[in-house]
C-alpha cells in the first residue's frame, strides 16, 4: 500500500514560511494574520486526519490488548530454561551488554546519515567502510549529545566510558524499574519511574513524558497527539527485559509490553515484545536467526511487523551487504519514515543474517545501512552478543569503555558496567525465583 505523498505540502509550508519572511523585510502588513489563519486551517486538517475511522478488520489483527496479543501468537516455546544457568548467562549477559553499548556508539556519531555520506566519510578519512573499529575523526566534534556527551567521545582514540545515547539510557532505565517494583512491575510503575528518572526523551517517549507531567495516566500516555506510536521508541527499550528474563521469551515480551505501552500501540509494542523475547531466546540458542522466529511467536501471526519480519528472513539469503539491504528496505517501504520500527527491525535482521556471530561484520554491516542505524546496530550487537558471549566481542571494541556506562538519568550519571552486570543477574535471579 503506497503512502500518501507529503512533497507538495512540504514544499508549501517551507515556501508559505519564506514568503512570511520576505514580506516581513518588504515591510508588508498583515503577515500575522495570514500565518495565523493558515495555522488554524492546519490544526482542522490535523484533527479531521485524528477523527478519521481505521479499519477494523486490520484493528481487530493488531490489537493492544496484551491478551489479544496472545491469542493471536503463533505456537511457540515461551520458556527455553527451567532454571537460570548463571555460569551460561554470565558471559551471555556481558557478550549482550557490550555488544549493545559497541554497536550504539558506532552508530551514533552517523545517526541518519545517508549511505553515500557515510562512504564519503570514510574515503575522506581513510578507513574501511563498512566500519570495522570506531570512527576515529567525525564532524561537529565539540557537538555535545543528550547534553553530556561531546561527538568526539564517541571516537576511537578519545572515548573515556561508554557515551551517553538513549539507547543505552533505556536499558539502564529498565533495570532500575525492576529493581525499583519488581519483575510484575505495572505499565503504572513505569509512569512514575519516567517521573523520577527521566528529565527529557525524543517523539513518542517526549509525548508520554509530557502527558506524565500534566498527571495523565499512564495507560493513556500514548493516546494523546502522539503521530510517533509506531516509531522505532519502543524496541530500543526491549534489552533489559531479555537480559532479565534470560531463556524466558514469553516473561521478557510481556514485561516488554508493560513498558511499550505507556508511549505505544501496535508495530510500536509490537517491537518491543518482538525484540525483548528474541534477546531472551538468545540467552539459550546458538543462532541468532533461530532467536529471532523465537521472538516471532511473541507478536500477532497477521500484524504488519510479523509479516515484514516473515519477509526479510525470506529475503535474507539474496541480501549480502549493506547497499542491497537498505536497497531493498527502501523499495519495500517507501514512504515509510525513517525511524519506524518496521523498516529498521528489517535492517537489524539483515545485519545479523549478515553477519552471524562475527560480531564486527554484524554491527559495521548494520551501522551502514544506515536510517536509525545506532539503534539498529544497539540491537543487532546485543542479539549477537547474547549468542557469541563476551569472548565473541574484540577486544577493540570494548578497550575504551573503562568500566563505564553514561547517562542522563536523574541522579545516575554514570554506571560502573561490572556494577550493571552484577544487578542485572540479581533481577534475573528474582526472575526466576518468582516463576518457580
Amino acid at each position: 500500500m503506497a503512502y500518501p505523498s507529503f512533497s507538495g505540502l512540504h514544499r508549501l509550508t517551507n515556501s508559505i514560511a519564506e514568503y512570511s519572511r520576505l514580506q516581513h523585510e518588504y515591510g508588508a502588513k498583515g503577515v500575522d494574520a495570514i500565518l495565523r489563519r493558515a495555522e488554524k486551517s492546519l490544526l482542522q486538517a490535523q484533527r479531521q486526519l485524528r477523527a478519521l475511522p481505521v479499519d477494523r478488520r486490520l484493528a481487530a489483527r493488531e490489537p493492544n490488548n496484551l491478551a489479544a496479543i496472545r491469542a493471536l501468537r503463533p505456537r511457540g516455546p515461551r520458556s527455553l530454561w527451567p532454571c537460570l544457568d548463571e555460569k551460561r548467562y554470565a558471559s551471555r549477559l556481558a557478550g549482550a551488554m557490550l555488544g549493545r553499548f559497541a554497536g550504539c556508539t558506532l552508530g551514533a556519531p552517523v545517526e541518519f546519515w545517508d549511505v553515500p555520506g557515510m562512504e564519503a566519510w570514510a574515503e575522506e578519512i581513510g578507513v574501511p567502510f563498512p566500519p570495522q573499529d570506531y570512527w576515529p575523526e567525525i564532524p561537529n566534534r565539540h557537538h555535545v549529545r543528550y547534553q553530556v556527551s561531546r561527538c568526539d567521545a564517541y571516537t576511537r582514540d578519545r572515548m573515556n566510558g561508554v557515551p551517553v545515547d538513549d539507547d543505552i539510557t533505556y536499558t539502564q532505565l529498565g533495570l532500575l524499574v525492576v529493581e525499583d517494583y519488581g519483575p510484575c512491575f505495572t505499565t503504572d510503575d513505569v509512569g512514575k519511574a519516567w517521573l523520577k528518572y527521566l528529565p527529557y526523551a525524543c517523539t513518542a517517549e517526549d509525548v508520554a513524558l509530557k502527558n506524565l507531567k500534566k498527571r495523565m495516566p499512564a495507560k493513556q500516555a500514548a493516546g494523546i497527539n502522539n503521530p510517533y506510536c509506531e516509531w522505532i521508541g519502543a524496541d530500543i527499550r526491549a534489552d533489559p527485559w531479555g537480559y532479565m528474563a534470560p531463556g524466558l521469551p514469553e516473561f521478557a515480551a510481556g514485561m516488554a509490553y508493560r513498558d511499550a505501552y505507556i508511549s505505544h500501540r501496535r508495530q510500536g509494542i509490537y517491537g518491543e515484545m518482538f525484540f525483548a523475547a528474541a534477546i531472551a531466546a538468545a540467552f539459550a540458542v546458538d543462532d541468532p536467526v533461530e532467536a529471532l522466529a523465537i521472538g516471532l511467536t511473541e507478536i500477532p501471526r497477521d500484524c504488519a511487523l510479523a509479516k515484514a519480519v516473515r519477509w526479510a528472513l525470506h529475503m535474507a539469503p539474496k541480501i549480502r551487504n549493506y547497499k542491497q539491504a537498505r536497497a531493498a528496505v527502501d523499495r519495500n517501504f517507501a514512504g515509510m519514515s525513517g525511524v519506524h520500527t518496521i523498516n529498521n527491525a528489517c535492517l537489524t535482521i539483515w545485519g545479523l543474517t549478515i553477519g552471524g556471530t562475527d560480531f564486527t561484520r554484524v554491527i559495521g554491516e548494520t551501522v551502514a545501512m544506515g536510517m536509525d542505524n545506532d539503534c539498529t546496530a544497539a540491537t543487532a550487537g546485543s542479539l549477537c552478543g547474547a549468542v557469541a558471549g563476551r569472548k565473541g566481542i574484540p577486544a577493540r571494541w570494548t578497550r575504551r569503555f573503562n568500566n563505564v556506562s553514561r547517562s542522563y538519568l536523574n541522579g545516575h550519571k554514570k554506571f560502573a558496567i561490572s556494577d550493571l552486570e552484577r544487578r542485572f543477574t540479581k533481577q534475573a535471579q528474582r526472575v526466576f525465583a518468582h516463576l518457580s
